[in-house]
């Protein structure tokens, strides 16, 4: 079984040379210095000193020794060294005896080694440090350095005996094994920083994401919520009948769709000559409630126009003095700007992004389409019930109102008086002058006629050159007298074709009242058609007034009949 440890071979050589030890000694440097199987052969090899049966040299087994073996006299002065240390320093014996050896330290290790000797020598302690010699050549390796007192039957040491082993390869595998976990440990500890930095990273990426899906979940309800405001304005603005109708649900639904901004809707008047704050909301400040439509810009070009806070490139005049951004923008109906929507910024919200653009320019084309199309029905309307070529209302206009008007009537316990009007010699006109002069004559006599009554009177083209004009609340005295007052006032109506007149116009009038010639459009017409037949037959130019044909009966149960 091999020894463990020099130190353990250093004691046991010098036991072996020591026959005269005693059995007690050897006992407790068994006891202190060695293991079980290290001192068991001890024993063995004192046997054989006492009978004689070997020769053991302890200083030829020293410098056989693989390590620097010394011994130390209990004061501590080393009083044998193997001469390995000697030439491994290049020293001298005389040289590193006693204390001499520790010109070999290197001088950073001496405090340390002088520390540990003095507290093993109070102590009794075994002695073990690790500290640098100089070699030879002057570099210096690390020795470790191990020493264990011998002591004698009463306890008392009586030799110091140690090792001192060259661990410089394991030094600098040590070291270089440190130097690998400090760098492994450095590794870890950076591995594990970017880790957390990464874990980090990714939990504000996620709370980064979290938060914009948020947000955009808001925005896309809120963009949702108002579409569908939107959609609702659309609807309702289709049942919409007159111009006013559309720009009040305009006003009342822009303050719910547009909640972040000042906004104002201005629209044009109808000579389009100046343009007036219809209504705001949100408090929208405008320096000019009325003001002529080319001090704005969206008005000019017939665009959408924004002006940036700050910005004095092309600001709209009507705004001068608006501190936020702002965008106008216009109201188009068939092409043409009727007003604009006018939107302010705010301290809150400062910027018009370019994603309520679409919302505020189909606002603005909803609006603009509701007017367009309310035109359209009111143009409809008026071809149907209008003859192009007098701007006088058709037979069917006529028709209808007739029926209506009696009614009133009726009811009311009124007259209702009827003119029928014929232009004489009409067909000389066509014949002599050109079908562009009778449209000339023709288009005269409506404007003739259009300003010879009174507002509630309604004037119409019955066909060809003849015209139907009725007379809310007038008898039949008073409808010939105005009949007559026409008559002879188109005597003096000068009509000018390519410069030239042609000649003078005459009429002739049949006139009908309720209720002596009925109380039906049929029966009214057919009379004041026959009175007119009459007034031709007898000459033309002149008022004939039919003939009494209604019963005072037959009156009265028209009379129950309507209500």
């Amino acid at each position: 079984m091999p020894l463990q440890g020099n130190c353990d071979y250093a004691v046991l050589v010098w036991l072996a040379s020591e026959t005269s030890v005693k059995a007690a000694a050897v006992s407790t440097a068994i006891a202190v210095c060695f293991s079980a199987a290290a001192g068991l052969l001890v024993l063995r090899m004192l046997r054989r000193a006492e009978a004689g049966q070997s020769e053991i040299s302890f200083r030829m087994a020293a410098q056989a020794a693989p390590a620097i073996l010394w011994t130390a006299r209990p004061d501590g002065s080393v009083d044998f060294i193997s001469d390995s240390l000697y030439s491994y320093a290049g020293l001298t014996r005389e040289d590193a005896e006693d204390w001499g050896w520790t010109r070999l330290l290197h001088p950073d290790d001496l405090a340390a080694c002088r520390k540990c000797w003095e507290r093993s020598l109070r102590t009794g302690e075994v002695y073990e440090i690790e500290y640098r010699l100089r070699r030879a050549d002057g570099v210096h390796r690390w020795f470790l350095v191990k020493g264990n007192p011998v002591r004698d039957e009463q306890g008392e040491i009586i030799k110091w005996i140690g090792t001192c082993t060259d661990i410089e390869d394991q030094k600098h595998n040590q070291q270089i094994l440190e130097q690998q976990i400090r760098e492994r440990t450095e590794e870890l500890a950076s591995a594990n920083t970017r880790l957390q930095e990464e874990m980090l990273e990714r939990d504000y990426a996620r709370r980064q994401l979290d938060e914009q899906n948020e947000k955009m979940l808001r925005d896309l309800t809120e963009r949702s919520q108002r579409a569908t405001l939107l959609a609702k304005m659309g609807e309702l603005m289709q049942s919409c009948m007159t111009k006013d109708e559309v720009f009040a649900a305009a006003l009342g639904f822009a303050p719910k769709i547009f909640p972040a901004s000042r906004d104002a809707v201005v629209l044009l008047n109808g000579r389009r000559d100046l343009a007036e704050v219809a209504g705001s909301w949100h408090e929208c400040q405008l320096p000019e409630t009325v003001f002529e439509p080319q001090r704005c810009w969206a008005l000019r070009t017939g665009h959408p126009h924004l002006v940036v806070a700050g910005d004095t490139t092309a600001p709209c005049a009507h705004a001068a003095g608006v501190e936020h951004t702002y965008l106008c923008i216009p109201i188009l109906a068939q092409g043409e700007a009727i007003g604009i929507l006018h939107f302010q910024a705010t301290d809150e919200a400062p910027t018009l992004a370019d994603s309520e653009l679409s919302f505020k320019t189909t606002f603005a084309g909803q609006v603009g389409l509701s007017v367009a199309n309310i035109r359209l029905r009111e143009a409809l309307r008026t071809q149907s019930i209008k003859d192009p070529l007098t701007g006088l209302y058709n037979r069917r206009y006529l028709e209808e109102m007739l029926e209506r008007e009696i009614r009133r009537a009726v009811r009311a316990e009124q007259p209702l008086g009827l003119l029928m009007l014929d232009l004489d010699h009409f067909k000389k006109f066509n014949d002599t002058y050109g079908h562009e002069a009778g449209d000339a004559v023709l288009r005269e006599s409506g404007v003739f006629l259009a300003k010879s009554i009174r507002a509630e009177d309604i004037v119409c083209r019955f066909g060809g050159e003849e015209f139907v004009i009725i007379l809310p609340t007038a008898n039949l005295s008073a409808a010939s007298g105005r009949a007559e007052r026409i008559r002879s006032r188109v005597r003096e109506m000068t009509v000018l074709h390519q410069g030239q007149s042609l000649g003078m116009i005459t009429v002739s009038v049949g006139v009908a009242a309720l209720p002596e010639h009925g109380t039906s459009p049929k029966e009214l017409l057919e009379a004041a058609d026959a009175a007119l037949y009459r007034a031709k037959r007898d000459g033309r130019d002149r008022v004939v007034a039919a003939e009494v044909q209604q019963a005072e009966a037959t009156v009265n149960a028209a009379r129950a009949a309507a209500g």
